[in-house]
């Protein structure tokens, strides 16, 4: 689906575009949503650049992400929502950039494209250029990357109070297995906004230096780099976030470990305790004949007086031990 955002007095109008149309002369931003074949060929012809397919878009390497085609700049970075997507076909969003305008090719739905298309057809919006454009929908993929975080956070802290607040209970395999699930999610979510941050952060970089090409202004080059640092310090606190929880797995992992052994534990005493009256019962339980307590008439009560005895002896000096 081709859709362009049209430039008025104080705002932009979208309009949808097919391939037999002509580009409007006004038009700032060209939106792609998984394109087909001919829709990327009538944008190509519109704006004289050869636009990536999809898979070209998928590719990691730097070279393949990153560069010059022509007077246009080409970008590819992964979006937040790679969060959830784990896709990079679908999650990946490429950004061709000429003077003129800029056209951006997704094969997902990010909210960062509904958020800033709401921006720019506001009142006021004052986007007069591509460029402008531009800074709005990679200032909304920003935001969107802090708020992913944002709430990753906020679940490491309730998964943290739960383990070291309420605690878990290792008897209840369902409970601590979905808190090392949950834990898992994050982690997930955390490593793959890391991803997307880095890519956004060389996106930054590379339209900074190549500034002049696409005729920032010196505004437009502050702004641009200022949503770099924004990046840059969602991906750090990103790292901060993951090294957090490898230290909560570790610690559910060794809680439930410590309330497991303590409860072997307990078994091994109480082996330990009984152990002495099986010895006494296994020595009057032999059949021999000249045995003195065979015929005595207190040797049934004395027996079992001499076991209970060791079991209070054995049992008081583990509680002297504070092994119980």
């Amino acid at each position: 689906m081709i859709t362009a955002y049209c430039r008025r007095p104080t705002r932009l109008v979208q309009t949808s575009l097919g391939t037999d149309d002509q580009l409007p002369p006004d038009a700032i931003w060209v939106d792609l949503a998984a394109p087909t074949a001919e829709e990327r060929a009538a944008v190509s012809s519109w704006i004289g650049v050869d636009l990536p397919t999809r898979d070209e878009m998928a590719a990691i390497e730097t070279s393949e992400r990153l560069y010059q085609e022509g007077n246009a700049l080409v970008m590819t970075a992964l979006m937040p929502m790679v969060s959830r997507d784990p896709d990079p076909t679908a999650s990946s969003m490429t950004f061709v950039v000429t003077k003129e305008r800029f056209v951006s090719i997704r094969h997902g739905e990010p909210s960062s494209i509904a958020i800033a298309a709401r921006r720019l057809q506001g009142e006021n919006a004052n986007a007069r250029t591509g460029a402008d454009a531009l800074l709005v929908l990679l200032d909304a993929v920003a935001d969107r990357a802090a708020d992913v975080i944002e709430e990753a956070s906020a679940q490491f802290d309730k998964v943290s109070n739960l383990v070291f607040g309420g605690g878990l209970d290792s008897r209840k395999s369902s409970e601590y297995q979905g808190t090392i699930q949950k834990i898992g999610r994050i982690g997930l979510t955390v490593a793959r906004m890391h991803d997307a941050c880095a890519t956004l952060e060389r996106l930054f970089i590379y339209l900074a230096t190549h500034a002049r090409l696409v005729q920032l202004t010196g505004q437009q080059k502050a702004i641009c780099k200022a949503l770099g640092r924004d990046i840059r310090s969602v991906r750090e606190h990103a790292s901060a976030l993951d090294a957090k929880l490898n230290f909560l797995l570790d610690a559910t992992v060794g809680l439930v470990n410590l309330e497991q052994n303590q409860i072997i534990k307990i078994f091994s005493v109480l082996a330990v305790v009984f152990m002495p009256p099986t010895l006494i019962a296994s020595i009057y339980g032999m059949n021999f004949t000249q045995m003195p307590e065979l015929s005595w008439l207190y040797g049934y009560p004395f027996s079992l007086g001499v076991m209970l005895g060791s079991v209070l002896l054995t049992f008081l000096y583990f509680r002297w031990k504070k092994l119980l």
